[in-house]
């Protein structure tokens, strides 16, 4: 079992102790069926980006803290050594850099979208903000009926409560730097 997997399954436990939930009412606010949930506590299932957003959806928490290890004074972050959290078809690579901090608000991630990646989100809980800095090619961004293409350099912001959608149209990988803030 990969230690990313052990994070998952003790945050997933510890989250749903705290809250005194079984595995049926974590299934009905999550989506996530409860076999499901039960081999991602045990660490016999290593969950996709979709479902890992889903539980976090569901029991309101940050992305991150379902991968969270303890926060020291300094931190040096190699994309090498972060754990990658894969869609289920293995084109959208999530590397969790900085995890949520209640007292800050916010969370950092470096994604990977490989050539012809689509990732669609249906929206996070209300006050949730994204920001998007692309390091390395070029993403289009659909927002609810509004796209924004950035590339290299350029960085896009926005209410993140509805549909979204990332996307790489092009032939080589885009790498951005993706900022969540809760408000």
């Amino acid at each position: 079992m990969e230690d990313i997997q052990l994070k998952i399954a003790a945050n997933l436990k510890r989250l749903r102790k705290e809250r005194n939930y079984t595995f049926d009412q974590l299934s009905a606010l999550t989506g996530v069926s409860k076999g499901m949930l039960a081999q991602i506590e045990r660490g016999t299932s290593s969950p996709t980006v979709s479902t890992l957003w889903k539980i976090a959806n569901g029991l309101k928490v940050s992305f991150s803290s379902i991968l969270e290890d303890e926060m020291k004074k300094a931190t040096l972050v190699k994309k090498e050594d972060q754990p990658c959290v894969k869609s289920s078809d293995d084109n959208y690579h999530v590397y969790p850099y900085f995890s949520f901090d209640q007292n800050k608000k916010f969370e950092i991630y470096f994604i990977d979208l490989l050539p012809g990646c689509r990732h669609e989100s249906d929206g996070h809980h209300s006050g949730v903000e994204e920001y998007v800095l692309v390091s390395e090619g070029t993403v289009h961004i659909t927002i609810g009926e509004n796209e924004y293409v950035i590339s290299d350099g350029d960085a896009l912001s926005f209410e993140a409560n509805g549909p979204h959608c990332y996307e790489n149209r092009g032939g080589k990988k885009a790498s951005v730097f993706h900022f969540i803030y809760y408000s």
